[in-house]
């Protein structure tokens, strides 16, 4: 994503974290790309200043939650995802892996048997929530108490009471209405650029795999209920990363129940943590606040960089 009005974020020669988490599809494309690039950026920044590259002081890690990261493999990763989630049938999912030659988001129309098969999956699927597949599907024209949306007016109206805006030392007049959801930026599939922004990141794969010749450190996680981008998706680009298993998959506990399931990979000073979290959506910190906070806050407490989660 490119700020079109040429604003640039200054580095200084401090500890440096960057953190993204995903609110939507429409909330996605552009801050999962912008972390990967400015971590590299950082670096980059340091080779041409003449100072060690390799400094954990400058280039600490970065944080990802359900990012967006290739628009081909995370939006084809649907599929799969659908078919292990028990949504389609096995004679769809073999259909189409037999006829569709690994691509479910570019239809070629003269493959009719793949088509059929891309049509009953959309069937089965167009009915559900993406960012949560157990939560309903709301009219976000008539939101329902029983919607996730419902409460978000909530959020709104609380931001632009004006108590809390003295509470919190807001400049008067900074903005003139505060909105859970900034729209000049947020992305959707097929959405063309606006004034503000150009989405002109395809992938920011790239980025990820200049960054394990770094020393700095990724958490990556996701809500195993999130269709909006699949942990899929995310599992097929780490492995494409082609690091080395540092501790494998295995549950992590909050209170003595399964949170979810990690795994960590290494290689030399980098190192990458995966995580999915048992029946969260798309935020996960929305659907389940424990167990992202206790992730991010053992990923931060960690010292080492090859360490177990």
């Amino acid at each position: 994503m490119t700020n079109k009005r040429g604003n640039s974020e200054e580095t200084k020669n401090q500890n440096i974290l960057l953190f993204k988490n995903s609110l939507s599809e429409k909330s996605t494309l552009g801050f999962s790309d912008f972390v990967p690039e400015k971590e590299e950026e950082v670096a980059r920044s340091k080779r041409s200043s003449g100072s060690a590259v390799s400094l954990p002081s400058a280039l600490w890690g970065y944080i990802l939650c359900s990012p967006l990261t290739d628009k081909f493999m995370d939006f084809n990763s649907r599929f799969e995802y659908a078919h292990r989630m028990a949504l389609i049938s096995d004679d769809i999912y073999k259909a189409a892996i037999g006829n569709c030659r690994g691509n479910y988001v570019n239809m070629n129309t003269a493959n009719s048997i793949c088509i059929d098969s891309l049509q009953r999956y959309m069937e089965c699927t167009s009915g559900l929530n993406m960012e949560n597949i157990l939560d309903p599907l709301c009219n976000k024209s008539d939101v329902k108490p029983y919607c996730r949306e419902h409460y978000y007016n909530f959020g709104e109206d609380w931001m632009n009471d004006e108590a809390v805006q003295q509470a919190l030392k807001v400049r008067k007049g900074m903005i003139r209405k505060w909105e859970l959801f900034n729209m000049t930026m947020h992305y959707f599939e097929g959405k063309n650029d606006t004034f503000c922004y150009a989405y002109d990141i395809f992938s920011s794969f790239a980025y990820h795999k200049k960054l394990v010749s770094k020393n700095c450190r990724a958490l990556i996680f996701s809500g195993d209920h999130d269709m909006t981008f699949p942990y899929v998706g995310i599992e097929q680009w780490i492995v494409a990363l082609d690091l080395e298993i540092d501790s494998p998959w295995k549950p992590f506990y909050i209170n003595n129940q399964v949170g979810g399931y990690e795994m960590t990979y290494a290689q030399k000073e980098f190192s990458l943590a995966f995580a999915t979290v048992k029946g969260a959506g798309h935020s996960v910190a929305q659907y389940k606040p424990k167990e992202a906070m206790a992730l991010a806050e053992r990923w931060l407490a960690s010292k080492t960089y090859s360490s177990s989660m």
